[in-house]
């Protein structure tokens, strides 16, 4: 397991704390360019699904970021969905994606 700088632990945090104050089966974080952070939690409606990873870039994107600068996915499944890959490379295609189990521990980080 990889140790964290400071800024991506917070992530994780912020990914679980998400996740656990509406019981979603995902959380997730991103940090943009300019160093704000955004979190969300699975959005699963009748009319529109989201995974917790899209719906934190849309939070950011919506807010006016111009990039993703980190990412971090907590989730008791154990592997990142291809949509959520996607949303953030779509907007930074290096960025990391920190995988994270509901305890905090980390999986591994995606760099591509």
């Amino acid at each position: 397991m990889p140790d964290l700088e400071a800024e991506d632990q917070k992530l994780v945090t912020l990914a679980r704390s998400s996740r656990a104050r509406i019981q979603a089966s995902e959380g997730a974080a991103v940090r943009d360019t300019d160093g704000r952070t955004y979190a969300a939690g699975t959005v699963d409606q009748p009319s529109f699904k989201l995974t917790a990873l899209q719906a934190a870039v849309a939070a950011a994107l919506s807010s006016g970021a111009e990039g993703i600068e980190a990412a971090a996915v907590v989730t008791g499944e154990g592997l990142l969905k291809e949509a959520s890959r996607h949303a953030i490379r779509d907007i930074a295609k290096y960025a990391p994606i920190i995988l994270a189990d509901p305890s905090g521990s980390v999986i591994e980080v995606l760099n591509r």
